[in-house]
């Protein structure tokens, strides 16, 4: 029997079992095999005076006095009992298991696993066996099972696959990497992650099947960077180096040093034969929309075109007004293009472009419409390019022939996340803020100081200047919410009465209002505004000094980072104040540090850890695949290692031919990466 059999053919699955197994996607031998368990139970006996409070421990006593049963009602009950464990006396507690005080004997040993109260000295019994503990499984593997199946059935089967089909599985890492690694041979590692002799062999089975995860991921993506680069060509633009640096100095700024290595590093993309497909990370405030600006100058002194999108009308609007004020003296035809855009003006626009009258395209998803085509693109820039689905980036990246592509984000992603997230990309970071930028006063205070809070909110709207209110939005109770937001409103209305406007912005107005509300404050109409939904990442308002975030530890530290981005864009000092009472020790610990750092990098890489891979990005398509062994987090350096073997293996001409490499190809060319295949 070998590991491609059906699992129907292990003695013990009957129809029920097969149909349970097919359900949890196990149809073969080696699909069993490969089926590892998310964690091991530790059943070596501790000694109670090493075991911290509240772990989960197990022990081997005497039992010492009777049993006693405390019924609490419909099928509840608390059994008793007082078990010398060593030096200690303890009371085990049996909840809802009374049939155990007839097993309970004076004077019997009895082994326990459970949850250790120090300071009761009392167990929490959750598993226990009459007699001596049994030698041998100290680490007893828990399968994510489903239906009828149980624990130790899965296991009877694993170890039956194993026996049967383990040497069948083939080596897939090439000698040089386990010797190098020092890794487990794929034989041992399955051994061990089913069925390990110690804690040793456990952690050993996972360095194993950890790197080998990331090196197969890694490979794909690289594979894929390749195959885009040498199949896709591009265009290569030939810009003009003097007329750039002629522009770059006419800019009302010097450039930061990240700037320029940035601006560099474009650049060097755009003089390439192959497609840019570059991702631009940066900081609220960090200066991305000039280094767009200097790559679309370059692309337009190569004859070519530029196209420019942004997830709203108004943020389309903001970087339609900078960009001609930066293009004015240069003599840039520049259109913007949204929805708002009809009739005549939007078939003027449309035939322009067309014509290859108009240089640069600005606008939301209305130049993805059919009817938008380009004389000639050059240059794709989106802007917040998350908020974009793939297919809507595709079919822009689709209206020239292979024009280089330019994503922008100012969500600061941690480097394992844009690795695997964004491992087809080339990253670029601007790391630095432009000088002169007054860092933002971040407090964090409780609920009942909400009164100073408008007290020192009332002294900056006195001084001439803006504030923003933020409420969380919490799907499950949209009402609630927008009641919140609603109360908060006619309080600060009633408050700031003939002396200042307030507006509100929430999630049942349609996008028309929201526009037309975020545009009032814009211009300063509204000289406070409160928001249930998230404030546009990007929006200008340099005259808001002072924002206040309402039940800020609903929000994560990106979000929070994001919201307080919004302050601080002028010259005046600014403020965000953190209203919000945690309860749990890592809400607090979010709000701290919150108010020690204005890195949003920092902020980022805490955000994971305290968040998890799953939850950052806050929705599941964030491109970010699901490992069975890997953890973005935990796994980094493993991480970094598989990238860099990834991409020597890739660019070598060894990986393509060498016997040693054909169980690495095959994985690639499986994943339909080469063959135009779509990466998962």
């Amino acid at each position: 029997m070998g590991s491609k059999d059906s699992v129907a053919t292990l003695k013990g699955v009957g129809k029920q079992a097969a149909e349970t197994l097919q359900e949890m996607k196990i149809e073969t031998i080696h699909d069993l095999i490969m089926t590892f368990p998310y964690r091991h139970e530790d059943f070596q006996l501790k000694d109670l005076a090493d075991t911290p409070h509240n772990e989960r421990v197990t022990v081997e006593g005497r039992v010492e006095s009777e049993a006693s049963i405390l019924f609490l009602g419909k099928k509840k009950s608390r059994t008793q009992v007082r078990v010398l464990v060593g030096r200690h006396l303890v009371k085990a507690i049996f909840f809802n298991q009374p049939y155990v005080k007839a097993k309970l004997h004076l004077g019997e040993i009895i082994t326990l696993t459970g949850k250790w109260d120090r300071g009761r000295q009392v167990i929490t019994v959750s598993s226990h066996s009459i007699g001596p503990r049994t030698e041998g499984a100290d680490f007893e593997p828990v399968y994510s099972l489903k239906g009828s199946i149980h624990q130790k059935t899965f296991r009877k089967l694993m170890r039956q696959a194993l026996d049967l089909a383990k040497e069948d599985i083939e080596e897939c890492l090439p000698k040089r990497f386990l010797d190098t690694y020092q890794l487990a041979s794929i034989q041992d590692a399955l051994e061990w992650v089913h069925f390990p002799p110690d804690g040793e062999a456990v952690k050993q089975a996972r360095r194993r099947f950890v790197y080998e995860e990331l090196l197969m991921f890694q490979l794909k993506m690289q594979a894929l960077r390749k195959k885009n680069r040498e199949e896709e060509g591009g265009s290569f633009i030939d810009y003009d180096l003097e007329r750039l640096k002629v522009f770059i100095d006419a800019l009302p700024f010097d450039l930061t040093a990240a700037q320029k290595r940035v601006v560099n590093e474009i650049c060097k993309d755009m003089k390439e034969p192959f497609r840019m497909n570059r991702l631009l990370q940066g900081d609220v405030g960090s200066g991305k929309t000039v280094v767009a600006a200097i790559a679309l100058y370059a692309a337009h002194t190569a004859g070519l075109q530029g196209a420019l999108m942004a997830p709203t009308e108004i943020l389309a609007e903001q970087h339609a007004n900078t960009l001609a004020e930066w293009f004015q003296p240069f003599s840039l035809n520049i259109a913007l293009l949204t929805g708002s855009v009809k009739g005549k003006k939007r078939q003027l626009i449309l035939q322009q472009l067309a014509a290859g009258e108009i240089d640069l395209l600005i606008g939301t998803h209305a130049l993805i419409q059919p009817e938008v085509q380009f004389h000639k693109l050059g240059l794709v820039i989106t802007d917040e390019q998350h908020r974009f689905g793939v297919d809507q980036r595709r079919v822009l990246k689709d209206k020239g022939y292979k024009p280089d592509v330019l994503f922008m984000t100012a969500t600061p992603i941690p480097r394992t996340l844009a690795i695997s997230a964004f491992g087809e990309m080339d990253v670029s970071i601007i790391d630095e803020m432009p000088v002169g930028r007054k860092e933002i006063e971040t407090y964090w205070m409780k609920k009942e100081m909400f009164g100073k809070i408008v007290g020192r909110m009332e002294k900056e709207l006195s001084a001439g200047r803006q504030a923003y209110v933020i409420c969380p939005l919490i799907e499950e109770s949209d009402k609630l919410d927008y009641q919140n937001a609603v109360d908060l409103f006619q309080q600060l209305a009633m408050y700031f009465k003939d002396r200042f406007t307030v507006g509100l912005m929430h999630g049942r107005l349609h996008s028309e209002e929201k526009e037309q509300t975020m545009r009032e404050f814009t211009e300063g109409k509204i000289d406070v505004l409160v928001s249930t939904t998230v404030v546009e990442v990007g929006v200008n308002v340099p005259n808001a000094s002072f924002m206040l975030i309402y039940d800020a530890e609903r929000f994560g530290l990106s979000q929070l980072h994001q919201l307080r981005g919004r302050v601080g864009r002028g010259s005046e000092q600014s403020y965000c104040v953190l209203l919000a009472d945690p309860k749990t020790e890592i809400g607090k610990e979010r709000m701290a540090t919150m108010t020690e750092t204005n890195d949003g990098f920092v902020l980022a890489e805490k955000d994971l850890q305290l968040r998890g891979p799953g939850d950052f990005f806050g929705r599941k398509q964030s491109g970010i695949p699901e490992f069975k062994m890997a953890d973005l987090v935990h796994d980094y350096r493993a991480l970094e290692t598989a990238r860099k073997d990834a991409e020597q293996l890739i660019n070598s001409e060894e990986f393509w031919q060498a016997d040693d490499m054909r169980c690495l190809r095959r994985q690639i060319e499986q994943s339909g990466v080469l063959s135009g295949g779509r990466l998962d």
